[in-house]
């Protein structure tokens, strides 16, 4: 399965080189280098890395909290990044540096890790774990909310609604540089806690009498969870659902344990974030369509399916 997400990877970021408004021949196209170079791979690989960060995000929160709906927003590291990068905007009246927003995104999702830790406490269990995250969440969209209604002018506000769809519309390789590393390290953290989150699959109790830390771990999926998704939030604002959507749709194809589930949920996030982004590009609309839009649309179903098989009893979830 880890081969063929690679491969359909590898041939959807080819495709997305090509495809937009504008089909790029590189044959026949001036300048199709410049294009394909500067503008359309940095995009690409954008979304690779992006979506990446919150499938496994993803699969790993529904493995720790042993909750097929659960998301990477749960932790309140989303909302932390987008109030860190909203606030940005409004005290700067919408003139910050380029990498002024991806900075304060990044410190909003350090922020929120750090309440969290401080709130759940060194013993906490799962369940005030998940409400301490949920507060924070709920406490940071409310933030996000005041800090909108303040904003100065128009071209402030406006800069801030655009952000916080999310969208990878004019990235470049610099913001590439600042989320690859970031989220290299907070999927490796999640799959360094593997072996933790399926011992966990038996009960905290089980998990500890099997030699498992539950502190460590905790520690492990803060941390992990907070650099996949607080940088993908820097760089592109807010896009929902990934992290979701995708454990599920790769869950049938393993054998269900979390260790399992990371890396190919990572994949099937890139693939699925890619495609959502060419798909934006090639709608017949007078703007392009925002990504975090797009996801949206497509995710709230998805969650409404899960609602329903859930209420039927025949979810897939072990």
């Amino acid at each position: 399965m880890v081969a063929g997400l690679l491969v359909a990877n590898a041939v959807a970021l080819a495709a997305s080189l090509l495809a937009g408004r504008v089909w790029v021949d590189p044959a026949t196209v001036p300048n199709a280098y410049v294009i394909l170079a500067e503008l359309r791979l940095p995009r690409g690989v954008l979304a690779l890395v992006i979506g990446a960060g919150l499938g496994a995000a993803g699969a790993a929160m529904q493995g720790y909290l042993r909750n097929p709906l659960a998301d990477p927003g749960l932790f309140g590291v989303a909302p932390g990044a987008a109030l860190g990068g909203v606030f940005a905007l409004w005290s700067s009246g919408g003139n910050l540096g380029v990498l002024g927003v991806p900075f304060a995104a990044l410190i909003g999702a350090g922020g929120s890790m750090a309440l969290l830790s401080l709130l759940a406490g060194r013993s906490a269990g799962v369940a005030l774990f998940t409400l301490a995250g949920v507060m924070i969440a709920s406490l940071a969209g409310a933030l996000t909310a005041l800090v909108i209604s303040l904003t100065p002018n128009a071209f402030a506000l406006a800069g801030i609604v655009t952000w916080l769809m999310g969208a990878l519309t004019d990235r470049s390789w610099q913001d590439v540089a600042i989320a690859a590393p970031l989220t290299l390290v907070g999927v490796g953290l999640l799959c360094g806690g593997g072996r933790a989150l399926d011992a966990l699959t038996l009960g905290e109790a089980a998990a500890r009498s099997l030699g498992g830390d539950p502190q460590a771990l905790r520690w492990l999926m803060i941390m992990g969870v907070a650099l996949t998704v607080g940088s993908g939030v820097a760089v592109a604002g807010v896009i929902g659902f990934v992290g979701l959507i995708v454990p599920h749709l790769v869950r049938p194809f393993t054998d269900r344990a979390p260790s399992s589930l990371i890396v190919p949920s990572a994949l099937a996030g890139a693939l699925l974030v890619l495609l959502a982004d060419v798909a934006c590009r090639l709608l017949p609309l007078e703007s392009e369509l925002q990504l975090g839009i797009a996801l949206n649309l497509l995710g709230a179903p998805f969650f409404l399916h899960l609602l329903l098989k859930m209420r039927r009893g025949v979810a897939s979830w072990s």
